[in-house]
């Protein structure tokens, strides 16, 4: 089954130098963007991250210092890949978590302005786990009755995701092919940051999700404990996350 789109979307997926959403870096990314009339396109990116890629995450994804040390850094590819997204609506696997919050990190370090808020996000992970409860390897053995071969290479990761969609919804006649809708169903908190830090409770209030402020309305921790603002910003939080605290914080002064 095709997908019904409204705009373009993004499939993408990263490799990185490790999974701490604030400190690692991105080492390759790889794009498909599918057009409302069906057409497909897949760029690749290589990326220096400017920091060593630990052994352990080559293991994985078999990309080393001496790949990419003559690769341009993400401050200086990230304007292109801002622009070839630019408009799209974005899917991934295990994206909401991980490759969407990192990547909005990336583009705020690498000081482009680009706001991804505004793009539906639509997490086949998510999908899957609802459904199956696997990883993209069986996924794809599932859905689509083939070997992943490949597997933690960025390109057939973001291949298999995309086939795993479409089969998706050849599979599921309550799945709607519409994105709006499998954005929602994609998502299982509704975040005001990428990371989840911060989500929206069932009021629409905007709530730490987090440590001893857990539940708790943002707005009034911030109101009630003055350094806590200062706290986060001072410490180990991504920088998305600290962007919207910001905004929070300061549209209160604006009131």
């Amino acid at each position: 089954m095709n997908l019904n789109l409204k705009n373009p979307i993004a499939f993408f997926d990263l490799e990185t130098t490790g999974l701490n959403v604030s400190k690692d870096r991105i080492v390759e990314i790889a794009i498909v963007k599918v057009s409302p009339n069906g057409k497909e396109e897949t760029k690749t990116f290589r990326v220096n991250p400017g920091i060593p890629i630990p052994a352990e995450s080559s293991a994985i994804h078999g990309i080393f210092d001496e790949d990419v040390k003559d690769e341009p850094t993400f401050k200086e590819i990230g304007k292109t890949i801002a622009k070839y997204i630019e408009g799209c609506d974005l899917a991934g696997y295990n994206s909401n978590r991980f490759d969407i919050p990192l990547l909005a990190e990336e583009f705020l370090r690498a000081d482009i302005d680009t706001d991804m808020r505004k793009r539906k996000h639509v997490d086949v992970q998510t999908i899957f786990h609802k459904m199956e409860q696997r990883t993209l390897t069986a996924a794809y053995k599932f859905y689509c009755a083939k070997d992943l071969e490949g597997a933690h290479g960025a390109e057939a990761d973001t291949v298999a995701t995309y086939e795993v969609l479409k089969s998706q919804l050849d599979r599921y006649e309550d799945l709607e092919n519409d994105i709006d809708y499998l954005a929602k169903f994609s998502t299982q908190n509704k975040n005001v940051d990428f990371a989840g830090m911060i989500i929206y409770d069932k009021k629409g209030v905007e709530t730490f999700n987090f440590g001893k402020n857990k539940g708790k309305a943002v707005e009034a921790v911030l109101k009630e404990q003055p350094g806590y603002y200062g706290w986060i910003m001072n410490n180990d939080f991504p920088r998305y996350t600290k962007k919207v605290l910001t905004e929070i914080k300061l549209r209160n002064f604006n009131m």
